[in-house]
C-alpha cells in the first residue's frame, strides 16, 4: 500500500469546507468567550499613544542611568587611587593613567553613548551635560593624583633647566700653587 492512500486516518480533520467558500462562513463561527471584535479605532490609537509614551519615558530613564554611570566609576577609581598610595611605582602610575584615559575616551564618544536614546520626544541635553561633568570630575581626580605623585611640574625646581644660570657676584682666589 502506498503512503497517503488507502484508509483515512481517524484523527484527521478537514478544516476547509468546499461547499461554503464565501467570506460569510467566517461570520457564522462564534467568537471564543472573552473575545470581542471591534474596529481599530480610538482604543488602538490610545494604546499606540500609550506605548509611545511609555517608550519615551523608558528612553529618558535609560539616558539618565547612562549619564550617572560615570559617578560609580568615579567612586571606584577614587578608592583604587587611595589604595595605590602616594609613592611612585608601577601600580600607582597605571591606576592614575587609567583614571585619565577612561574619561578622555568617554568624552570622545558622547554621541555614540547617547545614540540609542535619540528621539525627538526625549531631551538628552541634560543627561549629556551630566555625563560630561562627571567625566571631567573623573579627569580632575586623575590630574590631582598626578600632582600627589609629584609627576606634574608645579614647583619652580621643576623648571630649573629653562632658567638662565645665576650671575656670579663674587670671585675667590688666592693661595700659593703647589707643584
Amino acid at each position: 500500500m502506498e503512503k497517503g492512500k488507502g484508509l483515512a486516518r481517524r484523527w484527521a480533520v478537514e478544516l476547509h469546507d468546499a461547499s461554503s467558500s464565501s467570506s460569510s462562513s467566517h461570520s457564522s463561527i462564534p467568537d471564543p468567550p472573552g473575545f470581542t471584535r471591534s474596529a481599530p479605532d480610538a482604543d488602538d490609537a490610545a494604546g499606540a499613544r500609550q506605548r509611545k509614551d511609555s517608550e519615551t519615558a523608558w528612553k529618558a530613564q535609560k539616558a539618565w542611568e547612562v549619564a550617572q554611570a560615570p559617578f560609580k566609576n568615579l567612586m571606584m577609581m577614587g578608592f583604587m587611587m587611595w589604595m595605590a598610595g602616594s609613592t611612585v611605582h608601577l601600580f600607582s602610575i597605571g591606576i592614575t593613567f587609567s583614571a585619565l584615559w577612561q574619561p578622555i575616551s568617554a568624552l570622545r564618544s558622547v554621541g555614540k553613548v547617547f545614540e540609542p536614546f535619540k528621539d525627538p520626544r526625549v531631551d538628552t541635553l541634560a543627561p549629556k551635560l551630566v555625563f560630561i561633568a562627571l567625566n571631567l570630575a573623573a579627569m580632575g581626580l586623575g590630574v590631582w593624583k598626578l600632582n600627589t605623585l609629584g609627576l606634574l611640574p608645579t614647583n619652580a625646581s621643576d623648571w630649573v633647566f629653562s632658567l638662565a644660570p645665576a650671575r656670579e657676584v663674587e670671585y675667590a682666589g688666592g693661595g700659593i700653587p703647589l707643584h
